[in-house]
Formats: structure tokens, sequence, C-alpha cells
């Protein structure tokens, strides 16, 4: 495993790390003793480095972190999110009583005094307007309860506002061979400012991982299934956006790309680690074997330039009409 500064925290987190999105909710049925498997075999690997959020099966993606905490001594980093459980969802519930409330209960999942990074969980735009949140949350910093904060952002433009407010340290992003344009300006802004960057969807829901196809079908508690149009939340969360038939053409194409020895899930990954402006990629894992395969991702020469650029032409003509100017 390689590492990398993150940001200006003084962290240095593996590549690849962990998304512990899949092992709490949303993903179809998980086995919390499996789970618990892939996030020993993580920590055996060299990641140091777990992002989940509070509502990730209401707490139980925390817990299970919180379990791995226990049960290793090496140093391990837990970005968790905050800002979700928001009902209605927004700018207004961003305030000092509900996110101390928020981080209470974090606190409490993953049995800690501090939590290392605290990220407002892909808020409403109105937020990054409203300096009082971010003094709520320099007010918690002082307190002793969160350690540093971040953002998960849905498009650049807002990660780019958030970098405006000086202790803002990491930004989470969709950034994926489907989702390009943070390579255009934030990822060099980001590297400018000394902000983080965790690359999250970097699979795209799986599509990028070339193991989905049309007869491919989801369970019922998947937001493969029940996301795909945006009716429950953010469609760029779900295949980041793509049709699904146009994601599977792209792949198709892609996959006469990947080098000798690498699978599709490492080329994709390893494409997100080509970006020096990028910390981490957080793809999630359900199994042991997910884990090890996602991992040694990191392990593999730089992609081609010629790759690189054959990417960036399939992207430019079947996903860019789609997603560009959304996100």
């Amino acid at each position: 495993m390689k590492y990398r500064e993150l940001g200006r925290t003084g962290w240095k987190v593996s590549e690849v790390s962990f998304g512990a999105w899949a092992i709490g909710s949303a993903w179809g049925p998980v086995d919390d003793k499996e789970s618990l498997a892939a996030l020993h075999r993580a920590a055996d690997l060299g990641i140091n480095f777990f992002d989940t959020a509070d509502v990730y099966g209401d707490g139980r993606s925390e817990s299970l972190i919180a379990q791995l905490r226990k049960e290793r001594s090496e140093t391990i980093y837990v970005a968790t999110k905050a800002g979700r459980r928001l009902q209605p969802h927004t700018a207004d519930g961003y305030n000092y009583e509900n996110l101390s409330r928020f981080v209470e209960r974090s606190l409490k999942n993953l049995e800690t005094d501090c939590l290392d990074l605290l990220q407002l969980h892909c808020p409403p735009t109105e937020v990054y307007y409203r300096p009082e949140v971010f003094e709520a949350l320099d007010k918690l910093v002082q307190e002793g309860k969160v350690r540093y904060y971040g953002l998960s952002v849905k498009p650049p433009e807002e990660g780019l506002k958030a970098m405006d407010y000086p202790n803002v340290q990491t930004i989470q992003i969709i950034f994926n061979i489907f989702r390009q344009r943070p390579a255009e300006l934030f990822l060099k802004e980001a590297a400018r400012r000394k902000v983080g960057v965790l690359a999250r969807v970097p699979l795209a829901s799986g599509l990028l991982t070339g193991k989905i196809t049309r007869d491919t079908t989801f369970p019922e508690n998947d937001h493969r299934r029940f996301n795909i149009e945006g009716k429950v939340f953010d469609r760029g969360e779900t295949f980041a956006g793509v049709d699904l038939e146009t994601g599977l053409q792209a792949v198709e194409e892609l996959k006469a790309l990947v080098p000798p020895g690498m699978t599709m899930t490492q080329f994709a990954l390893r494409w997100i680690l080509m970006f020096d402006g990028v910390t981490c990629a957080i793809p999630g894992a359900k199994r042991p074997a997910q884990v090890e395969e996602n991992a040694a991702a990191a392990d593999f020469p730089p992609l081609s330039e010629e790759v690189m650029a054959k990417t960036r032409e399939i992207y430019d003509r079947l996903i860019k009409p789609q997603v560009h100017y959304r996100w």
C-alpha cells in the first residue's frame, strides 16, 4: 500500500481506503460477521482510512468500525458524516445544536471521545454561503469533540466554495472515469490550497467493475434498484448518474484498455490515482475478496498517456453529454 498526505492534517492515508456505505445499508443484504472480516482484511493490507456516516444503517457502519478499532493495534483514521438525519434536510437544520447532537451520537457509535474527521453530508447549496455553519464546526473542534472537518459535496462548485473557509481540511466528491469534471479545475485548486480530496463512488456503483450486465438484478434494498431514477436521493449517487445502457457500452470499450494482469476494478481505481490532487479513493466492500482486489490497485504502475487519452475519448463521446453539465 502507498500513502498520501491528507491535506494539512499531517496524516498519511492509504491511497486506496475503505468506503463503509455498503456494510451499513442500501447495497442489498449484509452480514456483520463478513463485514467485520472485510474491515480486518483492509487493515491487514495497510488500509488505514475508513469513511462512514451516521445514516449508514442508522449507525451500523460506525459501530462495526468501532469494533475493528478495538481489535486492532495500528493507527486507524475514521471519517464520518452528519446532516442527512435532518428531516426535512434543509440549510436551516445545519446549526450548532443539531450538529452537536449528531456528533454526540457518532461519538457513542464509534466509542471514542473525539471524531477524527467530521464531514457535512452533501448539505444544501445554501449551507456553503452561511459562515455560521462553519463557526459551529469550529466550536465543535474547540470543544475537543472533532479533530478536523470537511464536506462531502455534489458538484465541484460546492467544493470550490467550501475551500473558502480556512479550516475545511477535506472535500469528498464523486470522481471516477464516468465523472471527470473535477479534474478540470477542482483537483488543481484543492492541491494548491492543500485540501485533502476523497474520491467517492470510485467504481460508479459497481458499473466500473465490469461485473454488471444487462441481466443483473438488484435486491429491493439496493439503491441500484430503488434510486436509479433519483427517487430517494440525488441520481448522481447511483451509477454516477449515467444511464445503465450507456454505461455498459462504455465499460465494454474500456475493457480493451485494461493492461494485462489488472482487473477492470483495479483499472478504474488506478485511473483515479493518476491524479495528484486526489488523496485517496474510497471504494466500498462487503467481503474480504473485494477488499483484496481494491487494495491491489495501488500496487500497479501508472497508466500510460495513451491509455489515459483513450479513456478520456470514451468519456467525451459516450458519458459527457449525460453527466458533465449536471455535476
